[in-house]
């Protein structure tokens, strides 16, 4: 069975990484692997850290594409891409552009669609804007969706898919954190690199790591998330870390209003490596980004989230995620108030998965795949007995015809 998974962004590529590391692994499974390229730089660290093999790229972007120039460039290069490759399955990841985009240009073809991280809802198309949007689109065309949770499975039901079709799995940033995790821990080498990519702090100092890049916070924003980070810089044996998103709606203003601050360290994107490692040491992120939701209850770190709404209800009702908005004061409220408890990491029991998601993944895949050949083999089997009836019945027809024949000749006149 050829499975195709098709990533785009930094996000997907960790998320699909032990998916397609785990397909790798099964019998009976071949894995290919298409990028369209949305975030290229980013994209390539990722799978470098996974030692993930790039079967084609896209190389979609340009500088200053519209969303609607970036879908129709995915569209048409899947397209494209699936005519000339013949697949069983298409794997997608979650609410990109590259995963909307990928998941039509599949279901036009007629592939099967497997959805990775399905079902997830603000119930807001502005909130994120275009993700909800995107979610929503691959859940309706996907034949198989992964749902993380039994929250995200509710999701899907309420919607009419059929049940068979979902399967809860958790969610796979855990079993990539996990991993990655595990590999730091375990490597003393590998931590003094990672050190040394960082900037230097004091021992005392309390990391506050920082990330944003939706659109929905460019502008007034991502201003006001910089008016709090200076705030927040302010309080005793605290720095924060901010790696900065290439974006020039958030690299522009973030350089602007926070560079040269003494205790605000703006440092470029990280490798997942390096990401994971400053994860370890925060002892608070602020972030608008949904994966980090995911991974940091795991991780034992709290989490000031500047959105408005989340899809991932089940981190804040674990009490260690809270939605402060893109709010000055929130902020920097949120911030102090977990700064002042810190006394050591939180409970790392985490709703989103115990790091076998991609296991299952697999399993269902398979399982998928032997349905399709015995609900196949039913549908031949109706025309096997009709073909292995034809010679009888002809050599019967043959039969009649001569009887038929012989009696008119005797009673002929």
């Amino acid at each position: 069975m050829r499975v195709l998974s098709i990533v785009g962004t930094r996000p997907e590529a960790i998320k699909m990484a032990p998916v397609i590391k785990e397909i790798e692994r099964r019998a009976g499974l071949h894995s290919i692997v298409l990028t369209t390229g949305q975030h290229r730089e980013m994209l390539d660290q990722v799978l470098e850290v996974f030692s993930i093999a790039v079967d084609s790229s896209l190389d979609i972007m340009t500088p200053g594409q519209t969303l609607n120039q970036v879908f129709s460039r995915v569209m048409t290069g899947v397209d494209n891409f699936l005519a000339e490759n013949p697949v069983d399955l298409v794997l997608v990841h979650g609410d990109t552009t590259t995963a909307a985009a990928a998941a039509l240009a599949a279901f036009h073809r007629g592939v099967p669609i497997g959805h990775v991280e399905a079902g997830l809802r603000t119930g807001d198309l502005a909130r994120p804007f275009p993700e909800e949007m995107n979610r929503c689109v691959v859940d309706v065309v996907a034949e198989l969706l992964f749902a993380p949770t039994a929250s995200s499975a509710r999701n899907l039901e309420a919607t009419a898919i059929k049940s068979q079709q979902i399967h809860v799995t958790g969610n796979t940033v855990i079993d990539a954190l996990l991993s990655v995790s595990a590999r730091i821990d375990a490597d003393a080498v590998l931590r003094a690199r990672l050190e040394r990519n960082v900037p230097a702090l004091p021992p005392q100092s309390r990391l506050v790591l920082v990330t944003g890049h939706r659109r929905e916070s460019f502008g007034k924003g991502v201003e006001n998330l910089c008016d709090a980070l200076a705030d927040i810089a302010s309080l005793p044996d605290v720095d924060v870390v901010y790696p900065v998103h290439l974006n020039p709606n958030v690299k522009g203003p973030v350089n602007a209003r926070l560079g040269g601050h003494p205790n605000i360290h703006l440092i470029p994107p990280q490798d997942y490596l390096t990401f994971v490692h400053l994860m370890k040491r925060a002892s608070l992120i602020i972030t608008d980004s949904g994966g980090i939701q995911e991974e940091a209850p795991s991780l034992g770190v709290p989490v000031l989230v500047t959105r408005t709404v989340t899809e991932r209800p089940e981190a804040l009702s674990s009490g260690r995620v809270q939605l402060v908005g893109p709010d000055r004061d929130a902020i920097f409220r949120g911030a102090a108030h977990w700064l002042e408890r810190s006394h050591g990491k939180l409970d790392r029991t985490n709703p989103y998965g115990d790091g076998r998601a991609s296991i299952r993944i697999a399993d269902a895949i398979l399982e998928h795949r032997q349905r399709r050949l015995a609900a196949a083999e039913q549908q031949e089997r109706p025309a096997q007995r009709i073909a292995a009836s034809v010679p009888h019945l002809v050599e019967n027809a043959a039969r009649a015809t001569a009887k038929a024949s012989g009696a008119v000749a005797v009673d002929a006149p």
